[in-house]
């Protein structure tokens, strides 16, 4: 069987849950615990959890390489990383440092930011980070005692803590369907921006980016995201569900 999602996950939390968006939405999906060593499981998704959430941003991009390594070396078609639909992280890391190393790996002029979960009060507009809605820095999570979070802008904060610049694709856009979203994120790409900021407000949004993004050899995100990518790869183009 080929493996046609690697997920390099920043805790077991997560990994856990987006495995269960995996299987609900047409894939099925193993859980592995820290690097793999070894042949890994047999399934279209190989979920890598790792505990690089709220490590030295070097020790997370040392640890996220390895797993990378072990799921190309086992035939993962395409790579998806995995972090909290809150975004958490310091103005160093680790999201940024990551999203940039995985991208060198696998030779990715750009990625998307999508850490947007409907389901759960997890929305973007406009490029700002909502939980319910409020802001995400007007939340509770801007009384984190690691990760304080003041700035709902996910372009400010991906710049910051990361190598390239950030654009945003609007819902206006996303409304528009997959060819819509895939030619706006070409055009952010000739415009030499890295991090495409994907507005998503309901579950549908979700499938169109799954759609959209199917092929990019790296996406980066929440469980939302994978629920869509599963859902594009179990359907196929045309809509249709694979045998």
């Amino acid at each position: 069987m080929t493996i046609r999602l690697g997920v390099i996950a920043d805790d077991f939390t997560g990994a856990t849950d987006i495995a269960g968006f995996l299987v609900s939405n047409g894939l099925s999906a193993v859980q592995v615990n820290g690097v793999p060593e070894g042949p890994l499981p047999q399934a279209d998704a190989i979920v890598v959890s790792l505990k690089s959430r709220s490590i030295p941003a070097d020790e997370a991009v040392s640890m996220s390489l390895a797993a990378l390594d072990a799921l190309r070396a086992a035939g993962a078609e395409r790579i998806l990383f995995k972090y909290c639909s809150t975004f958490d992280s310091t103005p160093a890391g680790n999201i940024g440092p990551v999203t940039d190393a995985l991208m060198a790996a696998l030779g990715a002029d750009l990625t998307v930011i999508c850490p947007s979960l409907p389901v759960n009060g997890r929305t973007v507009y406009q490029g700002h980070l909502f939980v319910g809605d409020v802001l995400l820095s007007e939340s509770g999570m801007r009384n984190h005692p690691v990760p304080p979070m003041t700035d709902p802008n996910l372009v400010r904060v991906m710049e910051a803590q990361s190598s390239g610049r950030a654009g945003v694709v609007p819902f206006a856009v996303i409304q528009q369907g997959p060819d819509a979203t895939r030619a706006a994120l070409a055009r952010l790409a000739e415009d030499g921006v890295r991090y495409a900021v994907l507005d998503t407000l309901t579950d549908v949004d979700l499938t169109t980016i799954g759609a959209a993004t199917v092929d990019l050899p790296l996406t980066t995100g929440g469980s939302g995201l994978g629920a869509g990518v599963a859902r594009a790869l179990a359907t196929g183009t045309d809509g249709v569900q694979s045998a």
